[in-house]
């Protein structure tokens, strides 16, 4: 398989598992059943599309967001994802500050652990590619 699909579908996964930990975790934060794949999908499509851009403007006037540009990556996607998807519903600020840290909590979690024990081939380049 290629590095990109494989990096793809380790960064969906991880965002499943980050999306489905605050759902569990937090009341008032659902996802649809049905809505479940779309809700994930179009989360990490706007994740994909936010991040180099919220990065070139962080480089430019926030420098010091440097640091935590996936946190404002993974607001920024649960806040448009809820305005463009049904399914999902955040419920609050609380929750959705909440969520930001369980999601971005989870899929870096299983960002980690997905090439280390399903995609070793993904992190078998990654080493080779250093």
């Amino acid at each position: 398989m290629s590095r990109r699909l494989l990096s793809a579908a380790a960064l969906l996964i991880g965002n499943a598992v980050g999306l489905l930990l605050a759902s569990l975790l937090l009341e008032g934060f659902t996802i649809a059943p049905l809505s479940f794949i779309v809700v994930v999908a179009i989360f990490t499509l706007v994740q994909v599309i936010a991040e180099p851009l919220l990065s070139r403007v962080s480089d430019r006037q926030v420098p010091a967001m440097k640091g935590g540009i996936a946190l404002v990556v993974t607001f920024v996607g649960l806040l448009l994802t809820d305005v463009i998807t049904t399914g999902l519903t955040i419920g609050g600020v609380a929750n959705l500050l909440a969520a930001t840290l369980l999601v971005w909590l989870g899929a870096l979690i299983a960002a980690v652990l997905i090439p280390i024990f399903l995609f070793k081939e993904l992190r078998e380049k990654k080493t080779k590619a250093k």
